[in-house]
């Protein structure tokens, strides 16, 4: 019987992992759980239909990725995982400019004729975007859309390696080294301890830089760090709140339980130091003020910090190495990681049993990212 090795265990890795156990494959998923875990800090929005971004291979990817969240969710309740962090409650996208509402509308609903899951579209006033999020400006419309929904990524990856392990999967925590004689996997070293494989699977993120040296093998993944200042609700009920887009990279998630994440910074060069800085946490709240200055009343929780993976063109990569037998590898997945994760994390398993993948890998090379 074939044995699967896992590396990282973020949101695409513990996905990855639920898909090949409900399989029946030998799975072990190791991970070492490093501080600035992208997933661990994330809290996101899933709704890609209204973004700008021209590159068709993201959007095919993210739109996918949308639309396969349901079907996942409903898999992992039956399964007893009533915690998954995911959770279908709309999207206000803001704007102060009625022509730019008007045209994001437009654009919603011509993408809607492929996207059914976008469900319903509505142009609003300031009124009414206030009465569904009431600690907004005055000064903004706002798009809705229905089908979208809000994420909290430690909960929907704890979810899914629970899922996995109940379906037969180890976890195991601590530093891999990849093994291999000649170009072939035959095991992965963790902290003195050998595990066997006869394929590794590579999800580790911000990380595989240090995973390849050893084989001699250059990888261009960089990161991005990511602060998210999480706040608590005073009194208000904001388990129906819409997620907020406003302009620019910022946003709002509001959670069942009154928490509050704002954010997020795009911090290039600071290396892996996890600790929050007064500009980062001094420019979330500027802009959620601005937008949003009805949460100024809220109490302050914690800040969270991760690392987002980006590869060259922002473009997320899946396919096997170059070269080697057994080792795959899916990185990159940035700013988009809890939209597309789960997804991707399912063709990655996909392309490890030898199965018709969804995508089509050539638009998310390997090569890409190798220099």
């Amino acid at each position: 019987m074939n044995k699967y090795i896992i590396i990282g265990a973020g949101i695409l890795g513990a996905s990855t992992a639920y898909h090949l156990a409900k399989a029946g494959a030998d799975v072990t998923v190791i991970d070492r759980r490093d501080e600035g875990q992208a997933t661990q800090a994330a809290a996101g929005i899933v709704c890609p239909w209204l973004s700008q971004r021209r590159n068709q291979a993201w959007y095919q990817l993210a739109k996918s990725g949308a639309a396969y969240y349901p079907q996942l969710i409903a898999e992992l309740e039956n399964a007893g995982e009533t915690n998954t962090g995911y959770a279908q409650v709309g999207a206000l996208s803001l704007h102060t400019d009625q022509k730019k509402l008007q045209a994001m509308e437009q654009r919603a609903i011509e993408r809607r004729k492929d996207a059914p899951e976008i469900g319903d579209i509505q142009l609003l006033t300031t009124d009414e975007a206030k009465k569904m999020f009431p600690p907004l400006a005055d000064r903004y419309g706002a798009v809705y859309i229905s089908g979208a929904a809000r994420v909290d990524g430690a909960a929907t990856r704890d979810a899914l390696l629970r899922a996995a392990e109940s379906n037969g999967a180890m976890i195991v925590r601590g530093n891999a080294c990849l093994q291999v004689s000649g170009k072939k996997i035959v095991g992965v070293h963790v902290d003195g301890r050998e595990f066997s494989c006869n394929t590794a699977l590579v999800a580790n993120g911000a990380w595989a830089k240090e995973l390849f040296e050893p084989l001699g093998i250059q990888i261009n993944v960089d990161f991005q760090k990511g602060q998210i200042i999480h706040m608590q609700a005073k009194s208000e009920r904001t388990d129906k709140w819409p997620v907020i887009m406003p302009p620019g990279v910022h946003y709002i998630v509001p959670f069942s339980d009154g928490r509050i994440a704002v954010g997020v910074t795009h911090e290039n060069n600071t290396g892996f130091v996890v600790a929050p800085t007064v500009s980062g946490m001094h420019e979330i709240f500027e802009k959620a003020s601005e937008v949003a200055p009805g949460l100024s009343k809220n109490y302050f929780l914690d800040v969270k910090v991760g690392f987002r993976p980006f590869t060259p063109g922002f473009l997320p990569i899946i396919g096997p190495l170059p070269d080697y037998e057994g080792i795959y590898l899916a990185n990159g997945l940035g700013s988009s990681g809890l939209t597309v994760g789960p997804y991707l994390g399912a063709q990655l398993a996909k392309l490890a049993l030898g199965e018709k993948l969804d995508i089509s890998l050539e638009h998310y090379s390997v090569l890409n990212a190798l220099n």
